[in-house]
């Protein structure tokens, strides 16, 4: 067991050396896929799981870690390598529609500036969208699910209204906003209202009549039975519309971003792709893979906090 798992943590820098040799002794067969950074990185991250393993002697828990993701890095990195042959070693995948790993890698490290531009440009956009068509998802999912008689106006609007994808409304709201950007946040908003409604709606409206009862008992007021009771009573269905809002929102951010806005990673994409630079658009896929992925960690780490009684029920 232990040969096993000393192999286990040597594994990734075996595959960082298999892919070095791969990048450094097998030439490439255009001199168009001749990379700078690609090597330099890979001996960068094998230095740092080095360093990682190194340190994992004194520290268990680093140790147990490092054994658990070791077959998944090492099994990234010879994806990794399995492209750079397929492209620059044999061009079965042929360029521009197919680069190599490292011109990509180039690309992020010489094209920062406008890539983290853009990253800026796509977060506020997102951020601003995200925020009131949450905001205004809790406020009429309260409404309906609290209210019977708001319910009976409501209810009927979110079902005429809801189901439409956002994306479909780009026409109609870039002639009634005054600029692209107004009309990008209205049409991402509109995309995170719908779930954050229903959800939210649904929980308020499946609280168990006994807690109101024992809150009435005790002398709340309706104000105390809708913040104190019936809200963080729907929690749970609240994350999930957060949730749901949230990857919709990922979508119809680039969409929109496309087609009308003149920054952010969905405008670079359009931007490189009219120029034929499918390295700057894988470029900008990967920026948007750790962008993403860190604001959903990020959501999943506060439903953990808040909800403590079900942390780890849903990982991430």
């Amino acid at each position: 067991m232990k040969n096993k798992s000393n192999f286990r943590m040597v594994l990734p820098m075996i595959t960082l050396l298999i892919a070095i040799s791969v990048s450094k002794f097998v030439p490439d067969k255009l001199a168009i896929y001749k990379t700078t950074f690609w090597i330099p990185v890979l001996i960068g991250i094998l230095v740092i799981i080095l360093l990682l393993n190194i340190v994992s002697l004194k520290n268990s828990t680093l140790h147990h870690k490092l054994e658990e993701k070791s077959p998944l890095i090492s099994a990234g990195i010879l994806l990794l390598c399995l492209w750079e042959v397929l492209t620059s070693k044999l061009t079965i995948l042929p360029m521009p529609y197919f680069p190599a790993p490292g011109q990509v890698v180039d690309v992020i490290i010489t094209d920062w500036r406008m890539l983290g531009i853009s990253t800026l440009y796509s977060l506020r956009m997102l951020v601003i969208g995200y925020s009131i068509g949450a905001i205004l998802g809790l406020v009429t999912g309260v409404m309906i699910g609290w209210n019977p008689k708001l319910n009976y106006w409501l209810s009927p609007l979110q079902k005429v209204i809801g189901p439409i994808p956002a994306t479909a409304w780009i026409p109609i709201a870039m002639t009634l906003f005054p600029s692209s950007f107004t009309a990008s946040v209205f049409i991402l908003a509109l995309a995170v209202w719908f779930p954050v409604t229903v959800m939210t709606s649904s929980g308020i409206a499946n609280v168990q009549k006994s807690y109101f009862e024992v809150a009435q008992t005790l002398g709340a007021d309706k104000y105390y039975q809708i913040f104190r009771v019936a809200i963080p009573a729907s929690l749970p269905n609240i994350f999930i519309g957060l949730f749901m809002g949230l990857g919709t929102s990922f979508v119809t951010l680039i969409v929109a971003e496309m087609l009308g806005v003149k920054a952010g990673l969905g405008w670079y994409i359009n931007w490189a792709q009219g120029w034929a630079e499918y390295k700057k658009v894988y470029a900008s896929l990967v920026v948007m893979s750790i962008l993403f992925s860190t604001i959903i960690t990020l959501l999943f780490k506060m439903r953990d906090k808040i909800l403590v009684w079900q942390k780890g029920l849903i990982k991430w």
